[in-house]
């Protein structure tokens, strides 16, 4: 390369940053504004079948040790400590963190809690992200990191996720070697109620202002400057005319009946979803009782877990068209297993066909009201569980900071019951233009810029920051 040719190294975090970045345009983009584009990846390089446009190198898989993961949680508790006023999402993930476990990380985990309920503040956030850098010092993968960036010499090293904590390493590498780097704010929830990013970068990329004023609110250090709104490539497949299909095709994939309306039930993972089954059976049961209108009932689990869970509720209703996302698991053994799943394309053409053709979405306050919406279509979100009914308490996410945007937007039904969701979805199939404005409004809140020329959105501003 001259001079002035400029390189771009990618880092592929997950499934999920494959899914954003690789099967939408980014890549071609990128091939566009810079000389050089190399891919640098924590999922095997046998994935990339068929990406031309760049060179794939595999990341070998960094293990969290004993001090590393000490000093990395304590950062994060800080965290969550000095933000816990006045948030309920951060108070809650605080509470998660606590641990009775009488194993080493157990005990560990209660000391964390006891010295970071005195000291939690910004500079003792610096002060334990010091102290989890300085492990990474003579560790043999962070060596080879060291000489696969020597080598490469990239201008900009982008992160496609700014919490796995496995890139921390990759990170410093990056800036002993005085290298850019830029993290893409992942997820609508990250910031409002999550810990810690993995490490501190040079600048950022949000989905919108919101996004941009909580990342001003809850990391000081970062000035407004070094904040790009770029929107997110998680939608961009909505505009791709690669992905589409026609309503024909949908039917004939699902086996509907084209006379029916379609309703589409999609999935949280067990971890914040455990209610989903109660929500299915709900509404198959409401179908059989004739409560509701017949239509075509089309269940999407998620893509983050196994569906293993539905088994005997897809034995007990077998009306019900059930759509197991195909994304395959490509590493075993992995420290967060879930981040090795990887969709394929045509997984891709399935989901979007849902979202065009399906009539309403319900789901429990997942993202995939936001999928939904792009399509302009009807959402309920049904949170049956609270404190004292014996339920997981599905109820007490409505208090998190992103999802009280939902709720105050009206651009959703929630659903605290039986009544409310079977009321919901009949008032839905009779008025699907019901509640438009809101859920336009909610899109403009949540995604700060137009689908349609997202990729090279994003990579004219990577370039610009070189």
């Amino acid at each position: 390369m001259t001079s002035t040719s400029k390189k771009l190294a990618v880092v592929i975090t997950d499934g999920v940053g494959f899914r954003n970045f690789v099967l939408s345009d980014f890549f071609v983009e990128a091939a566009q504004n810079f000389e050089e584009v190399v891919i640098l990846s924590c999922l095997p390089a046998s994935v990339y079948t068929g990406v031309t446009e760049c060179r794939i190198i595999e990341l070998d898989v960094f293990e969290e040790h004993f001090f590393t993961w000490f000093f990395r949680k304590t950062k994060e508790v800080v965290h969550l400590q000095n933000y816990k006023k006045g948030n309920f999402g951060i108070t809650d993930n605080l509470n998660t963190n606590k641990s009775k476990s009488k194993s080493p990380r157990g005990y560990a985990t209660r000391f964390i809690f006891k010295i970071t309920s005195l000291f939690h503040s910004e500079k003792w956030i610096s002060f334990f992200h010091k102290l989890q850098q300085n492990t990474f010092k003579n560790k043999s993968i962070t060596n080879g990191y060291l000489k696969i960036l020597e080598k490469e010499k990239p201008d900009q090293l982008f992160f496609t996720h700014q919490r796995p904590p496995y890139i921390a390493p990759l990170v410093y590498a990056a800036h002993k070697l005085n290298i850019n780097t830029l993290a893409f704010i992942f997820s609508w929830d990250n910031l409002a109620s999550k810990g810690r990013m993995a490490a501190d970068f040079k600048n950022y990329m949000v989905w919108s202002e919101l996004m941009k004023s909580d990342l001003l609110r809850f990391y000081k250090n970062v000035k407004a400057e070094a904040i790009e709104v770029v929107g997110t490539p998680q939608f961009e497949p909505y505009v791709l005319s690669r992905y589409a299909s026609t309503l024909k095709e949908f039917q004939d994939q699902f086996s509907l009946k084209a006379d029916l309306q379609t309703v589409c039930f999609s999935c949280g993972d067990i971890s914040t979803s455990k209610n989903d089954e109660l929500y299915i059976e709900t509404i198959a049961e409401a179908l059989q009782q004739g409560q509701l209108p017949q239509f075509n009932f089309i269940v999407r689990t998620s893509p983050a877990e196994d569906p293993i869970r539905f088994k005997e509720i897809s034995a007990k209703y077998p009306f019900i068209i059930w759509n197991y996302p195909d994304w395959k698991i490509s590493r075993h053994g992995h420290q967060e297993a879930w981040s090795q799943r990887v969709p394929c394309v045509d997984d891709v053409k399935r989901l979007r066909a849902i979202l065009e053709f399906s009539d309403i979405s319900i789901n429990m306050l997942s993202t995939m009201s936001l999928d939904f919406m792009q399509f302009d279509k009807p959402v309920i979100n049904p949170v049956f569980g609270t404190e004292n009914n014996g339920l997981y308490n599905d109820g007490r996410f409505l208090n998190y900071e992103h999802i009280e945007h939902v709720v105050k937007s009206n651009a959703t039904k929630i659903a605290k019951n039986k009544t409310e969701l079977i009321e919901a979805i009949q008032f839905y199939l009779a008025n699907p233009n019901a509640n438009h404005t809101e859920r336009q409004l909610l899109l403009a809140q949540q995604i700060g810029k137009p689908l349609k020329g997202t990729s090279e959105r994003i990579a004219k501003t990577l370039r610009q920051w070189v």
